[in-house]
């Protein structure tokens, strides 16, 4: 199971859910993906702006991290795609309209709410067209030492998740970042390592303009002396 590295501390942007999702929708939803595309709609069409906000088939394809989550149901991702959109309009949570452009059909998706309902009607009665799209893309505000983890040192646990919290707030984000980086591509992928690098610096100071000036020096420094027993030779 993938770990959560929990919330933020100060402001972080809300999407808003009205209470009928769950009073009403959350519970008849037996289906991941469409759970899953259905959240996403909440979130991305609060992040539009116009009198009339939609989805299209185009940049819901086009969000590989959408499509990465989706392909945690089973099967490819576009597919698992296709049939939640088709469970969400099946339910009526989202309204299609297919409309077309330039040769081909675009499949449109609108939440079925009252602007969502009116920018249907007036796409039907010719009254307004949808313009170029501004996808939304699904990424993380920012990177972050528990993404950094995950990608090149292994499964992010709960205890692990409470190590990183605990160094976040010993030691500035950006050298945690560039110790973890240093360990990779001295391809010391443990912890303790990165932990090293990071008492090292606290104790002795951190001279980045000499280790920009001689990369090899900097190499030798966190592949030899104390910094050896970390290492597999």
């Amino acid at each position: 199971m993938q770990g959560f590295a929990g919330f933020p501390e100060g402001k972080v942007r809300v999407t808003p859910l009205p209470n009928p999702f769950f009073s009403d929708l959350l519970p008849a939803i037996d289906h991941l993906g469409e759970l899953k595309v259905t959240l996403y709609a909440f979130w991305s069409l609060a992040r539009k702006e116009g009198r009339y906000r939609y989805l299209s088939d185009e940049e819901l394809a086009a969000d590989r991290l959408l499509l990465d989550g989706l392909a945690r149901c089973g099967g490819p991702a576009e597919r698992v795609l296709a049939d939640s959109l088709e469970r969400a309009v099946a339910r009526g949570t989202l309204l299609l309209a297919t409309i077309e452009e330039d040769g081909r059909l675009r499949r449109l998706y609108f939440l079925n709410s009252p602007r969502g309902r009116a920018g249907l009607r007036a796409l039907a009665d010719g009254e307004w067209k949808p313009g170029k799209d501004a996808p939304v893309d699904l990424q993380l505000e920012r990177p972050n030492i528990f993404r950094l983890y995950e990608q090149n040192f292994g499964p992010l646990t709960p205890m692990i998740a409470e190590t990183l919290r605990d160094t976040e707030e010993s030691y500035p984000a950006s050298w945690i970042e560039d110790a973890m980086r240093i360990a990779v591509a001295n391809n010391v992928r443990k912890w303790t390592y990165v932990r090293a690098i990071l008492q090292d610096w606290h104790t002795r100071g951190r001279d980045e303009r000499e280790d920009l000036r001689d990369t090899e020096k900097a190499r030798r420094r966190y592949t030899e002396g104390e910094f050896s027993d970390f290492i597999e030779h």
